[in-house]
């Protein structure tokens, strides 16, 4: 995944989500959701091919599964994340669940 944007609407209740994703004719990827889907915001544990922890945040979706928001290469801090999880649950108003 490449470069793109997460769009919150709350006075539509709108939830959209755009990417470019790799190079070839389906690269543009553009999600719109209900904010009444989102079941909670996700921060999730992963590893990379070195072996180093990396924090992921993603968005829990009724019937669709996980949105990742944020790149495994975006280095951020776990406090980072936190501050990140914590202001959209807060927006959103829906529960924080860690992995």
């Amino acid at each position: 995944m490449s470069s793109g944007y997460d769009r919150f609407d709350r006075k539509e209740g709108i939830v959209c989500i755009f990417r470019w994703g790799f190079p070839g004719k389906n690269r543009r990827i553009f999600l719109r959701l209900l904010m009444k889907d989102i079941q909670s915001i996700r921060i999730a544990v992963k590893e990379d091919i070195y072996a180093r922890r990396i924090l992921v945040l993603y968005m829990e979706i009724r019937g669709q599964g996980a949105i990742p928001l944020t790149r495994t290469d975006e280095n951020l801090t776990p406090r980072e994340i936190e501050q990140k999880a914590a202001e959209l649950a807060y927006f959103l108003r829906v529960p924080i669940e860690v992995f």
